[in-house]
């Protein structure tokens, strides 16, 4: 095999195909015919005289040897890129180019907004596509079609890159006219209806079961840690839906400490910290490798990192 006879576009192509495994979908991720796709493929099985993909009764699935070439590949993939982008500078004065975000509702409503303000400043023409966890999923992510994942997350895939945003504690928000507002303790909690909001990783989530409450969160973990249950009335995966339900419905919400500021000028709620202790919440942001080198996602990046501290120093995160 002389390097001098191989198309480096030929990796591109193995690299789509084994993560799409699917000439068709390969094909379009990369911008190209099916029948261009067909062909490289075709091109690439003369070239490792394997079959790479094989169709099976569950779709196309990779060969040993493709197993085995996938991190390979990328890798080479990744390292292609770092030198193309040696030098290469993102001048955000004056791009207009679109990052596509999928942020929790709480990274959304807490973060957005003045990254928001500062990309008005230094980035006029910057587009921001934030999305819901709903409407990404792994793979999304995996190939870079989407920028970043901002949230809160109990397992994070060890292919991807990751930074802390903030670390957060909790907060209840409650309705000021109550008996409860006055007289605050873990009895009287306990004694009061509640809503429970949350929503971590991404892709579309399932429904709750009221009663696996080890599956609820930190909050419904602590107390059952100390043998007590919430009296959850309201289940949402939308925190301005949790807020306004304490405001509305008189239901109190336990929520990570930025959002329940939200409410600061709202006269019908008073934030107070927990009667009981529960574990600080930490924000991160997600991306793919692919995407690591690239000059503009290294600066959304740190300018995010730039906001996010500055939005901790201001709370006394």
């Amino acid at each position: 095999m002389q390097l001098d006879k191989i198309d480096l576009n030929l990796l591109r192509y193995l690299d789509s195909l084994l993560r799409e495994q699917n000439v068709t979908h390969a094909a379009n991720q990369l911008g190209i015919t099916q029948p261009a796709m067909s062909n490289g493929l075709r091109r690439l099985r003369d070239l490792f005289h394997d079959p790479l993909l094989v169709r099976t009764s569950d779709g196309m699935m990779p060969t040993a040897l493709a197993i085995q070439l996938q991190p390979r590949v990328q890798g080479i993939l990744q390292s292609i890129d770092e030198i193309l982008h040696l030098g290469q500078n993102f001048e955000a004065g004056t791009s207009s180019r679109v990052f596509r975000i999928m942020a929790s509702d709480y990274a959304e409503a807490t973060l957005i907004p003045p990254l928001m303000k500062k990309l008005q400043d230094e980035a006029p023409y910057v587009i921001l596509d934030v999305m819901n966890p709903s409407d990404v999923s792994f793979h999304d992510v995996e190939k870079g079609k989407v920028d970043l994942v901002i949230n809160r997350f109990d397992i994070l895939p060890q292919s991807f890159h990751q930074k802390s945003v903030w670390v957060d504690h909790f907060s209840c928000l409650v309705p000021a006219n109550s008996d409860i507002a006055n007289n605050f303790s873990l009895d009287t909690y306990l004694a009061s209806p509640h809503v429970w909001v949350s929503k971590t990783g991404f892709g579309v989530g399932v429904g709750i079961q009221p009663e696996e409450v080890q599956k609820l969160g930190w909050v419904d973990g602590s107390l059952a840690d100390l043998g007590f249950k919430r009296n959850i009335r309201l289940f949402t995966r939308n925190y301005n839906v949790a807020m306004r339900a304490t405001e509305q419905l008189g239901l109190i919400a336990t929520l990570p400490s930025l959002a329940t500021r939200l409410m600061k000028d709202n006269k019908n709620v008073v934030v107070l910290p927990p009667p009981f202790d529960i574990p600080p919440v930490e924000l991160k942001m997600l991306w793919s490798p692919l995407l690591q080198h690239d000059p503009g996602h290294i600066w959304l990046r740190s300018t995010i990192a730039g906001c996010a501290r500055t939005i901790a120093e201001n709370n006394n995160l």
